[in-house]
């Protein structure tokens, strides 16, 4: 009898335990890539999210430079929301594979060595593959000069479109 009551309290605080856990958001789970400057901390921005990221940023204002740098990282099927960038944004892939679109175009596989390059004022998501993680450095004005408009969350429908490889775009 008091086996069975043990047993069933120890079952009810593993409910609960676990429950709390869930509750408590994303958890941290170490990339299976190098990610090269860092996994970070779970992305504070994950709101404007589907799924887990994290970031570590590189480099601020406070350095006296007017752009940030910081290294993403995104589980599989993670992503971005819709959004844009009144100055742009450049996307540095130092790691694994992901996909990447630009609003009206098809998704694009990108994956290490990629440069991707937003013109201002151009919706597009990002983020890792369906199966693989991905990290990459991106590159924007400060916030001052480059405001970012979150829009509406990928489906599932617009992420799993077929995909190409993405093709870097040369300076002239």
């Amino acid at each position: 009898m008091h086996k069975a009551r043990l047993l069933g309290s120890l079952a009810l605080a593993a409910v609960i335990a676990s429950g709390a856990a869930f509750a408590a958001g994303p958890q941290y789970k170490t990339a299976p890539i190098d990610t090269v400057y860092g996994q970070g901390v779970i992305n504070p921005y994950g709101k404007f999210f589907t799924g887990t990221s994290y970031l570590q940023p590189l480099v601020g204002t406070d350095l006296g430079v007017v752009f940030n740098a910081s290294n993403v990282t995104f589980e599989p099927c993670t992503r971005t929301y819709w959004h844009s960038h009144s100055n742009g944004q450049v996307l540095f892939v130092v790691a694994g594979e992901g996909r990447h679109q630009i609003r009206g175009q098809q998704v694009e596989i990108i994956k290490t060595g990629d440069v991707v390059i937003v013109p201002p004022g151009v919706e597009h998501w990002h983020g890792g593959g369906p199966d693989t993680w991905m990290s990459h450095v991106a590159f924007a004005p400060v916030p001052e000069n480059n405001t970012p408009t979150w829009l509406d969350p990928v489906t599932d429908e617009e992420y799993n479109a077929p995909a190409k490889p993405h093709q870097n775009q040369q300076p002239k």
